[in-house]
């Protein structure tokens, strides 16, 4: 069983569950060393004073806050257990919110809330309560000194706890240029709404591969008997033109097997057709006269 990140309660009202918080993801990556380019040593990270360039142990190395330049108060553990002291064991749920008005950014990193022994009853109370009511518990917990904004949300059989940013770490759309809310021509519409229905299905998470890391991993596992592997690159994509537009959905549309409905002409593609239809009559016209 690896360590707990956190152990103390959750509260709603006067109701308290034991808990402790146990990891709900795992980082899935390939580690690496920094080496000395010729000997291939490894190189190591060393606490250097900027003064006197001597390498500091950590036993003399406190942590201190910058108040004016080059001024630094010191804080100790004893600074930090004492900010932390009120909020560090307890979880209190501040209020319960529809859970579809949380937007996404806010989520940070989920952990599984374990119920502690004998405390299982309070916890399926509340799990199935959240799942009945549809709703996110919100509130602040301290974990490890820091504070964070935190969700609690029935999941199956388990309750998560979902760290959160706080209002302030969440950047607003409106200092980026993104396009209006205009709404797109009817017939590229549709053809777009055709073009997801077509591509629609259920999630299913271990469909989805990370082909960097498989392709890294290949390339290794090629240098260390010695060979070399060759990978095919990917083209740039480039932006679709909206004169190309209708024509890029039918493409894809006859692509997914739903394309049904004639390509649409794009300005374009009417000019082809004029100059055609001209070239046509000329012919026709000298074909007469000849006649």
């Amino acid at each position: 069983m690896p360590a707990n990140v956190w152990k103390g309660s959750i509260s709603f009202g006067l109701v308290h569950i034991p808990v402790s918080l146990q990891n709900a993801v795992r980082e899935d990556h390939i580690e690496f060393r920094l080496l000395e380019k010729n000997s291939l040593c490894q190189v190591k990270y060393e606490r250097v004073c900027k003064k006197n360039n001597k390498t500091i142990p950590w036993g003399d190395i406190v942590k201190g806050y910058e108040y004016a330049k080059d001024k630094f108060v010191v804080l100790t553990d004893a600074d930090f257990e004492k900010a932390a002291l009120a909020t560090s064991k307890a979880f209190e749920i501040e209020d319960f919110v529809p859970a579809d008005q949380i937007d996404s950014r806010y989520f940070s990193k989920p952990y599984y809330a374990i119920p502690e022994e004998g405390a299982e009853g309070v916890y399926a109370l509340l799990r199935e309560a959240i799942k009945e009511t549809d709703t996110v518990g919100i509130g602040r917990i301290t974990i490890r000194n820091k504070q964070h904004l935190a969700a609690v949300r029935a999941l199956d059989d388990a309750i998560e706890i979902n760290l959160m940013r706080f209002a302030d770490e969440v950047v607003d759309q409106s200092e980026f240029d993104i396009p209006s809310g205009e709404k797109p021509k009817a017939q590229a519409l549709k053809m777009a709404k055709q073009l997801i229905e077509s591509l629609t299905t259920d999630f299913n998470p271990q469909k989805y591969k990370d082909q960097y890391r498989e392709n890294l991993q290949n390339i290794i596992n090629a240098k260390v008997k010695g060979q070399s592997i060759k990978l095919v690159e990917a083209e740039e994509p480039r932006p679709t033109a909206v004169i190309d537009l209708l024509e890029r959905l039918q493409a894809s549309l006859k692509r997914s097997g739903t394309g049904s409905e004639k390509p649409a002409k794009t300005a374009k593609t009417a000019k082809s057709t004029k100059r055609a239809a001209t070239k046509t009559a000329k012919r026709t016209s000298h074909v007469k006269k000849r006649a």
